[in-house]
């Protein structure tokens, strides 16, 4: 039996790499789309956020001085375009995808509207919010917040490549051990880097709990959606 009935799943765009420099590495994007397949078939409703990271590095050396609103907007179109991969490995796995951009590209994607994302989700459909919040300046950690809020997620799934949160970054200090859970508070005190600090506090506002864990770890996400032990929960 699920522990939830709707999430928001937050990926990295430097996820869908895989061991690539930067772009869409095919077989990490089908491994992917096989987890969220998994987890749909629970019956659990899914939306996506995911990052443009892997697209943006690409053109980073090109954005070096660039103005930092005319680089944002890059990014955010950057997201659009890992969102249309996403839905389309969803469609060959037999998922129905939906993707709704913050900003207005009619022809390539349909705009953004609340009670139509949420109509979809009823509907069993997979939305992905592609485009981040449409605003520079904001995160898509942000832009998972603030979809998360919007449509009754009851927890944000942070998918990194890291298996939670550590009292330190695991790769430097071979000593630091995982926080199974942690309150938001705890969190700041610390100043555990869970998310950038405007998604941290939206999340904490909203009293909506943030699940961090590894994508990179086979059946991790269901084990997540399930309520098994796996990755940190951070938590009011």
């Amino acid at each position: 039996m699920p522990a939830y009935k709707r999430i928001l799943l937050k990926l990295s765009g430097e996820a869908l790499m895989g061991d690539d420099s930067f772009g869409i590495n095919r077989a990490t994007i089908v491994r992917m789309v096989e987890e969220i397949a998994d987890v749909s078939r629970l019956g659990v409703q899914v939306a996506v956020v995911i990052g443009g990271g892997n697209i943006f590095r690409g053109v980073a050396g090109g954005a070096v001085g660039m103005d930092r609103a005319t680089a944002d907007y890059m990014g955010m179109l950057a997201t659009v375009m890992n969102s249309l991969a996403l839905a389309d490995s969803m469609e060959k796995a037999g998922l129905v995808a939906r993707v709704m951009s913050a900003i207005a590209i009619e022809q390539v994607v349909e705009p953004y509207v609340r009670p139509k994302a949420l109509q979809y989700l009823e509907e069993g459909k997979v939305v992905i919010f592609a485009a981040g919040t449409g605003n520079p300046f904001f995160t898509t950690d942000t832009a998972a917040a603030l979809r998360g809020a919007e449509i009754g997620a009851e927890v944000v799934l942070k998918a990194t490549k890291v298996d939670g949160v550590y009292t330190a970054d695991p790769k430097k200090d071979p000593s630091a051990t995982l926080y199974p859970s942690i309150t938001f508070d705890e969190a700041m005190a610390k100043n555990l880097q869970v998310m950038d600090a405007t998604a941290f506090a939206l999340c904490r506002d909203q009293k909506l709990p943030i699940k961090v864990f590894s994508i990179f770890k086979n059946g991790a996400l269901r084990r997540v959606v399930l309520g098994a032990e796996e990755g940190t929960l951070v938590h009011v």
